[in-house]
C-alpha cells in the first residue's frame, strides 16, 4: 500500500535547484521556480527559445550538455523534465545517493517528490495533489480558483461556455474541434481574463509565443501538448504559415486549440491572419482579447496614457521597422506633428532612428519619454529620459526587449 505523500511548501529563494532537461516540460516548469527565487542550473544539450530568452536575460544558468553526478553539488532539489526513462533514472539514482528530493516528469512513481497542480491568486498559493492522478488535482484546483475568484457571479458565468464557445464535439466534458485566440496580457500571469484562463484549462493543446506568462504554463494539464511557436523554423512569414497549419490541422482532428498570445492577438500579433486560415479551414474560433502592453506597460510604470490637460489622444504604432524602410507604413512625420503620446511597441533597435526621425519634423527633443522593461513582472525597469538622449540612455542602461516605449507629457504627468 502507497503512503501519501507528506504536503511542504518549499522556500527555495538563493538555494541550487537542478533541472535536466530543456524542452517543453522544462519550459512549464522553470518559471515556478523562478517566481521563488531558486538559484537554477539548468542541464541540457538544447533549450526551447523560452528558456534560451531566460538564459540570456541572466536569470538562470544553463550547462550545454548532458547531466553528470557533480551537477547536483550543492543542489535542494532537481527537476527530470527528460522523456529518456533510462536518463531519468539515473539522475534520480544519484539524487537519492545525496538524499536530494527528485520530481521525474516521466514516472511520478519512480519520483521522490511530485508536483502539485496550483492555482495562485494575488499571496495564496492553492497547490493539490490527487493521489498520483494529475487530472483530480486538476479538477480540484480548478474548482479552489473558482471560489477564490472575486469576479464570480451568483449565475457563475464565469465558467459557462457563451453560446459564441459551440464547439464541433468535445472530448471528456472539454470543447474540441476549434480554436481560440487568447490574449495573455503583458507578463503578469494574473492579468489574463477569467474567459482566457478558463478556456487555457480546457484546451487539449496550446500553442504559445515566447512572450506569454511562463507561470500559466505551468498550470496546463500535464497532458496538454504544448507547441513553441518561438521555435518553428523558417523566416518570419514562414514560420507563420506553420503556426497557422498546426491550428488548423489539430482542431481539424477533434481537438480544442488555444493560441496564447501575449497582450492582446489583434495588436501587432498576427492574430486576423490566423483567424483567416481557420476560417477557410471551416475551423470555428473564438477570439479573447487580452490586455495589451501598449497601456498595461505605460500603467504599470506609473504614466497614463491619457491625462486631463496633458494629452487628449495616444497613438500606438510598432517600430519592428525603421523609419526609413519602404515596407515601413508608419508615417513618422505625421506622428511628429501630433501633442498627444505615442506608444512604440518592438522599437528598441530603431529606436536612434525613430527619435532622430521624430526631432526633424518637428517634434522637441526635450519631449519626456521613458523606456518599460518586462512591465507587470517582477523584473520590471523603467528608464525616465528625453526624446533626444533617450535612444542613448537606452544602451547605457542595458534595456533589452520586450519594452515599450512611451513619448509624451504624460511621462511626467504624475511625477508632482
Amino acid at each position: 500500500m502507497t503512503s501519501n505523500p507528506y504536503p511542504l511548501g518549499l522556500r527555495l529563494h538563493g538555494r541550487r535547484v537542478v533541472v535536466v532537461g530543456g524542452g517543453a516540460v522544462a519550459t512549464r516548469r522553470v518559471p515556478a521556480l523562478l517566481d521563488a527565487g531558486a538559484d537554477v542550473l539548468l542541464v541540457a544539450p538544447e533549450l526551447t527559445p523560452a528558456l534560451r530568452a531566460r538564459v540570456d536575460a541572466g536569470r538562470l544558468h544553463w550547462v550545454q550538455r548532458r547531466f553528470v553526478p557533480e551537477d547536483l553539488d550543492g543542489a535542494w532539489l532537481v527537476h527530470v523534465a527528460v522523456d529518456d526513462p533510462i536518463a531519468a533514472a539515473s539522475v534520480s539514482a544519484v539524487a537519492a545517493e545525496r538524499r536530494i528530493f527528485c520530481v521525474r516528469a516521466d514516472d511520478r512513481t519512480a519520483a521522490t517528490a511530485w508536483t502539485p497542480a496550483v492555482t495562485r491568486h494575488g499571496p495564496v498559493t492553492v497547490a493539490v495533489l490527487g493521489g498520483g492522478d494529475p487530472r483530480r488535482a486538476m479538477t480540484v484546483r480548478d474548482a479552489i480558483r473558482d471560489l477564490l475568484a472575486v469576479r464570480l457571479a451568483p449565475d457563475a458565468t464565469a465558467s459557462t461556455p457563451s453560446p459564441s464557445d459551440a464547439s464541433t464535439g468535445t472530448t471528456g466534458g472539454r470543447q474540441a474541434g476549434r480554436v481560440a485566440l487568447v490574449g495573455a496580457g503583458p507578463g503578469d500571469p494574473e492579468l489574463i481574463t477569467v474567459k482566457g484562463w478558463r478556456l487555457l484549462t480546457e484546451a487539449d493543446v496550446v500553442v504559445a509565443d515566447r512572450l506569454v506568462p511562463g507561470l500559466l504554463l505551468d498550470e496546463l494539464r500535464p497532458d496538454v501538448e504544448l507547441v513553441d511557436a518561438s521555435k518553428i523554423p523558417y523566416g518570419p512569414s514562414r514560420a507563420q504559415e506553420e503556426i497557422n497549419q498546426i491550428l488548423v490541422d489539430r482542431a481539424l482532428a477533434g481537438a480544442f486549440v488555444v493560441r496564447l498570445k501575449g497582450g492582446d492577438p489583434y495588436v501587432f500579433g498576427r492574430g486576423g491572419e490566423e483567424l483567416l486560415a481557420c476560417a477557410a479551414a471551416g475551423v470555428p474560433v473564438t477570439v479573447v482579447p487580452g490586455v495589451t502592453s501598449s497601456i498595461a506597460a505605460p500603467a504599470a510604470a506609473g504614466i497614463p496614457v491619457t491625462h486631463r490637460g496633458v494629452a487628449h489622444e495616444f497613438t500606438v504604432v510598432s517600430g519592428h521597422l525603421a523609419p526609413d524602410s519602404p515596407a515601413s507604413l508608419v508615417r513618422w512625420h505625421a506622428l511628429a506633428g501630433l501633442h498627444g503620446t505615442l506608444v512604440i511597441l518592438m522599437g528598441l533597435k530603431n529606436l536612434a532612428a525613430i527619435t532622430a526621425t521624430l526631432i526633424a519634423h518637428g517634434r522637441s527633443p526635450q519631449t519626456p519619454a521613458a523606456v518599460v522593461q518586462e512591465a507587470t513582472t517582477g523584473t520590471q525597469r523603467v528608464l525616465r529620459s528625453t526624446l533626444g538622449a533617450i535612444a542613448a540612455d537606452l544602451v547605457a542602461a542595458d534595456l533589452r526587449p520586450p519594452a515599450v516605449v512611451v513619448v509624451g507629457d504624460v511621462v511626467d504627468a504624475l511625477n508632482g
